[in-house]
C-alpha cells in the first residue's frame, strides 16, 4: 500500500512511498511546475528524506499537470530584478534546490525522472541531472537560459555535459531553440521514449526493473560511474575493487551466486 510522506496535498511537491520506490511529484499545476523558493525548500526537505530511507531503492521525479516543470519560475525572479535583490533571492533559492541536485547525485539510489510535456531551464536540467530519464513522445525539452541572457542553473551543466560532451551541449545551451524526446533519445540523454498515454505505467515497470538490483549494486555502480570521469585509473581501480568486495559481502551476492552456480548442475 502506498504511503504519503506529505502533510498537504497542495504542498509545492509531494512524496509517496510503495514498496522500495519513492516518487518525488512537483505539484504547482497551475505555474507548470516551476521552482520558487517554496518547491526549492520541499525538495531538499523531501529528498533528504528519500536519501535516509534504506528501504528505497529507486526515486521517480515527476510532475503534475501539464509539465514536468517549466524550470525557475520568472515571476520570483522578474520581481527580484526590479527591486535589485537578485543576488539574495536567486541565491536562497539556489541554496535550497542546489542542495537538492547535490542529493540526487549523492544518495545510493537510482534516480529516474519521468518527462512529459515541457521541461525548461531548470527542469530541463532536473530531467538531465537525475541518473536515467524516460519521456513521452510529446516531451519537449527547452534550454531557455540564453533566450533570457542568462548562463544554466539547477543541475543543468552537471547532468548534461557528461553525457553529449562540451560541443553539443554549448550547441544545446546556445544555439538550440528546444528539442523533442527523440532527440534527446539520439543524444544519450533519455533512456526510453514511450506514448504518452503509456508514460505512467512505463515508469512504474522501468522503476520496478531497476528496484531489482541490490541496494549495494545500486550505490556501488552508482558511485563508480559519476566518479570515473575525474579519477586517475589507478584511484578508480581501487575504488572499484572495494565496492565490489563490499556487495560480495551481501546476502544478495550469495543467494545470486549460488542459484546462478547451481543451473549447470
Amino acid at each position: 500500500m502506498p504511503t504519503s510522506d506529505t502533510a498537504s496535498s497542495g504542498d509545492p511537491a509531494l512524496l509517496t512511498i510503495d514498496g522500495p520506490i519513492a516518487t518525488i511529484t512537483l505539484n504547482r499545476p497551475a505555474a507548470f511546475n516551476s521552482i520558487d523558493l517554496s518547491i526549492a525548500q520541499k525538495l531538499e526537505q523531501l529528498g533528504a528524506k528519500v536519501e535516509a530511507n534504506d528501504d528505497i531503492r529507486v526515486l521517480v521525479i515527476e510532475g503534475e499537470g501539464r509539465a514536468f516543470s517549466a524550470g525557475g519560475d520568472l515571476q520570483t525572479i522578474g520581481a527580484a530584478a526590479a527591486a535589485d535583490t537578485i543576488a539574495p533571492v536567486v541565491g536562497e533559492l539556489l541554496k535550497h534546490y542546489h542542495a537538492f541536485i547535490e542529493t540526487v547525485r549523492r544518495m545510493p539510489k537510482i534516480v529516474l525522472a519521468s518527462v512529459h510535456g515541457s521541461a525548461a531551464g531548470a527542469g530541463m536540467g532536473l530531467a538531465f541531472v537525475a541518473d536515467l530519464c524516460i519521456a513521452a513522445d510529446n516531451a519537449r525539452f527547452t534550454p531557455a537560459y540564453a533566450r533570457i541572457g542568462v548562463s544554466p542553473d539547477g543541475g543543468s551543466t552537471v547532468g548534461m555535459v557528461g553525457t553529449v560532451g562540451t560541443r553539443r551541449s554549448l550547441q544545446i545551451f546556445l544555439a538550440e531553440d528546444g528539442f523533442s524526446a527523440q532527440q534527446a533519445y539520439d543524444w544519450g540523454l533519455v533512456a526510453r521514449v514511450v506514448p504518452a498515454a503509456e508514460l505512467k505505467a512505463a515508469t512504474r515497470q522501468f522503476a520496478e526493473r531497476l528496484a531489482q538490483n541490490s541496494p549495494a549494486a545500486i550505490a556501488g555502480t552508482k558511485s563508480l560511474v559519476y566518479q570515473a570521469a575525474v579519477t586517475p585509473t589507478r584511484q578508480q581501480l581501487d575504488a572499484e575493487e572495494r565496492k565490489i568486495i563490499e556487495a560480495m559481502h551481501t546476502d544478495e551476492f550469495r543467494v545470486a551466486v549460488k542459484k546462478f552456480t547451481s543451473k549447470g548442475k
